[in-house]
């Protein structure tokens, strides 16, 4: 039994109320009993901002609740929740907030990834809570994880599929042999892709998300242009195939990395193989491997989008905000960061898979390994399809896909030799290039 007499209470209110909204109002009203007896404090909700109260939603928002004019929310509330997305609204909500002395949790990863130092910094000064669990991987506390159960490791490495429409189109293609536009318009019918899929597909969703990951991992901010980011617009179903045969799986992988005094983040298609743990993530699903010096590699798994596993990591944020703020301010959540931006490693280092398409003759490979050669790129494997007839060449002779797999090399290397692997006359098309995460080569 809960002593109520001895019950804390915090208000909280929430500025945006579409399907994440909608989710943790749901979430905080429907389990308030039990969030009191999990915690010792009674978290109530006393305003929810929306511009819109016409709509449909999951959940009748009770009436007393509705404003359209956030300022009651600020003027209410304990701990403000943005959930309005985007950038502009959302960054003067978040520091007018924190000027005000409130705590703030967000699940707004676009404006924590591009513009977030201001807003950390302001939180830090003012020694208020600001939490952001939902912004990364909706329901798995992979935030939580790095800020606090892995905060005495050296963080090695960070492999992610963090967008789960990405994740789907690519399991779709991979199982169902489906061509890129087919899986996406599977995607869309299923609602797991928005009608307009550019941040999804071209990278930028899963970009956002592992800058902020790494962030939190290596402790300094970073200029967002400095991440790498590459969508899967591009792929065709022949890689997915020829992958296949070849023992990988194609994922729309995010990727930090630790380079003696430098950082690799990029996001990028690429093959793992598939008897990892990440290439079993398929569908909609997210997952995160996480590599410390201590404690090895550790691994989350779930669903990295939706109204109620997004709820579940707003309102844990919501929670550790009310014991910071029972505490006095004394349960530090802020981020020790360096004020230097972290050292960016562009020229990374990587395995690669490179198909050429090109006229079955002789001869023709050994044009092609001069050139890498020519770059210091090791040839590991060889795959020719000889009953793969794509289209005529110039002569009328048959055109077949070349697939290379080289060693690790640096990717200024690999740019430069298919620029010239390019220019050679029995290059039919543009080399395609897709980055191998494979530690054993």
């Amino acid at each position: 039994m809960v002593d109520n007499s001895l019950m804390q209470s915090i208000k909280v209110g929430i500025v945006g109320c579409g399907t994440v909204g909608t989710g943790t109002v749901k979430l905080l009203i429907q389990n308030r009993e039990i969030i009191k007896k999990k915690t010792g404090i009674d978290f109530e909700l006393v305003k929810v901002a929306d511009i819109d109260w016409e709509k449909e939603r999951e959940f009748d928002i009770p009436k007393t609740l509705r404003t359209t004019d956030y300022r009651e929310v600020l003027a209410s509330a304990d701990i403000v929740v943005e959930l309005v997305g985007g950038k502009e609204f959302a960054k003067k909500l978040i520091l007018e907030a924190l000027t005000r002395g409130k705590c703030v949790v967000t699940a707004n990863k676009h404006l924590l990834a591009e513009d977030g130092r201001e807003i950390f910094e302001e939180a830090k000064k003012r020694n208020l809570f600001l939490g952001f669990e939902a912004s990364v991987g909706g329901g798995i506390p992979v935030i939580k994880a790095l800020r606090e159960g892995l905060s005495g490791n050296r963080i090695l490495s960070i492999l992610g599929i963090l967008n789960g429409t990405t994740n789907y189109i690519l399991t779709r293609m991979f199982e169902e042999n489906l061509s890129f536009n087919e899986a996406l318009e599977e995607a869309k019918k299923k609602g797991y892709a928005e009608a307009d899929p550019t941040l999804d597909v071209e990278g930028w969703d899963a970009a956002h998300k592992i800058a902020i990951l790494s962030m939190l991992a290596y402790g300094g901010y970073l200029d967002f242009n400095d991440v790498y980011v590459e969508g899967i617009t591009n792929i065709e179903r022949l890689d997915v195939e020829l992958g296949k045969e070849l023992g990988y799986t194609l994922k729309l992988l995010a990727i930090a990395k630790k380079v003696d005094s430098e950082v690799e983040i990029r996001v990028h298609p690429t093959f793992i193989h598939s008897e990892e743990a990440l290439a079993k993530v398929s569908g909609v699903y997210n997952g995160v491997m996480i590599e410390g010096d201590f404690v090895g590699k550790t691994m989350f798994y779930g669903q990295g989008a939706g109204s109620h596993p997004t709820a579940s990591a707003v309102v844990s944020d919501i929670i550790d905000a009310g014991k910071f703020l029972l505490c006095g301010g004394k349960e530090r959540f802020l981020l020790n960061w360096d004020r230097d931006k972290l050292k960016i490693r562009k020229n990374f280092y990587s395995r690669y898979y490179m198909r050429f398409d090109v006229p079955d003759k002789p001869g023709v490979l050994a044009k092609i390994a001069n050139v890498l050669a020519n770059y210091n790129i090791s040839i590991a494997s060889v795959l020719q399809k000889e009953m793969v007839c794509k289209i005529a060449g110039r002569e009328g002779e048959p055109i077949v896909p070349l697939v290379i797999l080289t060693h690790k090399a640096y990717e200024n290397d690999i740019q430069k030799a298919l620029s010239d692997v390019e220019k050679l006359p029995v290059v039919v098309e543009k080399p395609i290039l897709i980055r191998v995460e494979e530690e054993a080569y």
